[in-house]
């Protein structure tokens, strides 16, 4: 997406020798990282708490864990789809300022919805708002970051990007010890109303500062010509049509209608798109040879990048409910809330972030090459899930495990994460064919989606199989994976056409 306006990198360099507006936005990701990572926290617990709940954190909806953890998935997903519609209406319609207005608003309207009491339908619509609203603030409030900066001003623009993404793991850090307290001992939708007035702070912070932002992202960068918005609405009515008629479907088979129909059939598309896209992009004609074989390896790296969030990502529903129910959190005479242990992965990625980016610089042209680093990161990720057999072993039994455990998992996870998540973000960026740079980290992230589905619709093994035997196979076929990759990996690199 591009932005345009006049910078303002010249003016009022009062934020760590950056542009004002930095702070702006700085504080606007970090609130609202916090509304989402507060929710999140407290999303799969709610659904699976039992409705009759007396002391705090009162009823839940009763959903099994295995359908709780689909839910959650298909969520997911959905926040990771979002960004292609929210980017189109920046670019063609709105301009990225006012998309990350609109989507902050929506984003608090939906976390309120969340938060009143003993109303399903209004906990549903908000989930999906949020999920809208995220699609136009998360791509456009990077834009806008972006745009503060002159051209060939690369450094630092870089190093306004570290400031941002820090911004990200301090929201993402305090918001489940905030809302998992709020919840665990007041109730649940207190928690849900703390996502949203973090949400409503950064609203309130982005237009006081929206001074310091200058012009930047004000024009609409490429406006969509009246006939172009009408075929792409009529598109988004016969796509939601298309569900409408899906989900009926789904229930007059299943005898009735279910929340797990709607989630199916968001599977099966989610699930579909990058089917689509590739095949369109491999017939198109258009690519070059070097081209061609670069879009080949992406498409290796775009399915291991789904293997690996598939496990992930689940971070906050299958490993979030073993904390509630099968962890012994208690530290003397106090009771740690589950929500806390989602904070874990930022701090960690605060702590290792700067030293990985400094192994690498130091290793120049001998670090790895993406795609080991690519199957590094799918051994990491497989042997978290395996080193939870053992836990798994005795919640199947009866017996809670230790919190260390789940700490070590997400310090093997977050290291993982920082072989492939970056990574894969630069690699997308430098294999892109001409002209398709943004299509392509559209697509990028559409394998996030992908991987969370499949991660959801597996959880629901979790009802008939156990919690050993799910982590040990999904475990053992990341590593596989992984171990198929590393064999690989030369003939990726080839493929990679002079991008290591």
């Amino acid at each position: 997406m591009s932005v345009t306006g006049v910078p303002v990198a010249g003016s009022g360099k009062s934020f760590f020798g950056h542009p004002r507006g930095l702070m702006t936005l700085f504080l606007t990701e970090m609130w609202e990282r916090f509304s989402f990572y507060g929710m999140r926290a407290l999303l799969t617990l709610y659904l699976v708490a039992p409705p009759d709940g007396v002391t705090p954190p009162g009823g839940g909806l009763g959903i099994s864990s295995g359908d709780a953890t689909a839910i959650y998935g298909t969520y997911l997903a959905l926040v990771y789809v979002t960004p292609l519609a929210g980017g189109w209406v920046a670019d063609r319609m709105w301009g990225p300022r006012r998309a990350v207005l609109v989507g902050g608003i929506i984003i608090a309207g939906g976390h309120f919805l969340m938060a009143i009491p003993e109303q399903q339908f209004s906990f549903w619509l908000g989930l999906l708002l949020i999920a809208a609203g995220t699609g136009l603030l998360k791509p456009c409030v990077s834009c806008l970051v972006g745009g503060l900066y002159d051209t060939g001003d690369e450094s630092r623009r870089d190093a306004g990007f570290s400031i941002f993404y820090m911004g990200i793991n301090l929201g993402a850090f305090i918001a489940p010890l905030v809302c998992g307290y709020l919840a665990d001992n007041i109730n649940w939708h207190i928690g849900f109303a703390a996502a949203g007035f973090g949400m409503l702070f950064g609203v309130a912070q982005y237009l006081m500062g929206s001074k310091t932002l200058g012009d930047v992202g004000v024009a609409v960068p490429n406006p969509a010509p009246p006939e172009v918005r009408r075929r792409v609405f009529g598109l988004t009515g016969l796509l939601l049509v298309i569900v409408v008629a899906l989900v009926a479907a789904f229930s007059l088979v299943r005898g009735g209608f279910s929340i797990n129909d709607i989630v199916d059939v968001l599977s099966i598309i989610i699930l579909v798109l990058p089917i689509i896209y590739f095949r369109r992009v491999f017939s198109s004609g258009k690519l070059t040879d070097v081209e061609h074989s670069r879009m080949r390896a992406f498409l290796v790296l775009f399915l291991a990048s789904a293997v690996f969030w598939m496990i992930f990502d689940q971070a906050g529903s299958t490993l979030n409910i073993f904390a509630q129910e099968n962890t012994d959190r208690n530290i003397g005479n106090f009771e740690m809330p589950a929500a806390f242990l989602q904070s874990v992965d930022p701090i960690l990625v605060i702590i290792f972030a700067p030293i990985f980016a400094a192994v690498w610089t130091k290793l120049g042209d001998r670090a790895p090459s993406t795609a080991l680093k690519f199957a590094f990161a799918l051994v990491g990720i497989g042997l978290s899930f395996v080193v939870m057999v053992i836990p798994g072993l005795a919640a199947d039994g009866g017996e809670l495990s230790s919190v260390w455990w789940l700490i070590g998992v997400y310090v093997i996870q977050c290291w993982s994460e920082l072989l492939l998540s970056p990574t894969g973000l630069s690699a997308t960026t430098r294999l892109a064919p001409a002209g398709m740079g943004s299509q392509l980290l559209a697509l990028w992230f559409l394998s996030v989606s992908v991987g969370d589905t499949i991660g959801g619709q597996l959880a629901r093994g979790l009802d008939s199989l156990g919690l050993a035997p799910y982590f040990g196979i999904l475990g053992s076929a990341a590593i596989l994976c992984g171990l198929i990759l590393l064999l690989a990996s030369p003939k990726v690199r080839r493929m990679m056409a002079g991008v290591k």
